[in-house]
């Protein structure tokens, strides 16, 4: 209990800043908006085939962030890889309302978001839950042609979108992994319940200690964007993703919620700029964090 309540107190402290409180009132409304989408967002999603795909648009930029965007973007005749979105704990694809039209508007026509079940996500496993994320990986390949594939994760999708990737072979089909207040070392919100995979969020635990051992030759790009607000994953900065074999881009925003974080304009506007990144980054530890101000 005692680092539960280090975890709270830090959060409080950090709520004696304006910003923060102005970013709590942003959080609510967010909650308050997607309790409405939730009944659309539990609907599956259509997959978009290949022939659906378009060609990059910048007619509703200005100048500036178009001459920016365009020297970002992936270059040659090939489209972009499809983006596949991937929820946090009981939630579903309506987390990404926001952040799924903004991909579309930069040019990557195949935005495919997935939901898992409710019950999966509370009782189950990352493990199983990976393997079944890389039966939708096989699947949005096979309707678009592409050899590879795009990834957003927030909060728990992240972690079971890592593991795919780390432990399951999906670095031959994911190129860019991108996670959003991910407890990529745990969270000690997570001895507050009793179930199977709250246990696998502890710090300290197995999986997480899988996660931590070698990963030679990964071919995954990944993009760790953490929040100094986030009041579910505690500490805060166990959402930065360390690893000496992944290569890793960590970027700080501020004042921030949990469930903001794939609506907030920086996080989301971080998120684009990685998907359309054609640099390789910097192994982990020479990147360092950005504190991005809202």
């Amino acid at each position: 209990m005692n680092v539960i309540t280090s975890g709270a107190g830090d959060l409080a402290h950090a709520l004696t800043r304006p910003s923060a409180l102005r970013g709590l009132s942003v959080e609510a409304a967010w909650l308050a908006a997607r309790t409405l989408l939730y009944p659309w967002g539990a609907l599956p999603a259509p997959l978009e085939s290949e022939r659906s795909r378009q060609r990059y648009r910048t007619d509703d930029l200005s100048p500036g962030r178009r001459g920016h965007l365009v020297t970002t973007l992936t270059t040659g005749d090939a489209p972009p890889p499809p983006v596949i979105l991937v929820h946090g704990i009981a939630d579903n694809r309506s987390a990404f309302a926001v952040l799924a039209p903004a991909l579309r508007r930069r040019g990557f026509a195949v935005v495919h978001a997935v939901n898992y079940h409710v019950l999966t996500a509370v009782t189950g496993d990352v493990r199983e839950a990976a393997r079944a994320f890389g039966d939708q990986v096989e699947r949005v390949r096979e309707a678009t042609g592409s050899d590879h594939v795009h990834v957003v994760g927030h909060s728990l999708g992240g972690l079971i979108a890592r593991y795919y990737v780390q432990r399951l072979g999906g670095d031959r089909r994911v190129h860019t992994l991108v996670t959003l207040g991910t407890p990529h070392a745990g969270t000690v919100t997570a001895h507050l319940l009793p179930t199977r995979l709250a246990r696998q969020l502890r710090p300290g635990s197995r999986l997480l200690a899988e996660l931590a051992g070698p990963a030679p030759g990964c071919r995954t790009r990944f993009v760790a964007i953490w929040s100094d607000l986030d009041q579910v994953v505690l500490p805060r900065e166990n959402a930065r993703l360390s690893h000496p074999d992944l290569m890793v881009e960590v970027h700080q925003v501020c004042d921030v919620g949990h469930l903001s974080l794939p609506m907030a304009p920086r996080a989301v506007d971080a998120t684009v700029t990685a998907l359309t990144r054609t640099a390789e980054y910097p192994r982990e530890g020479h990147t360092p964090s950005t504190c991005m101000d809202l």
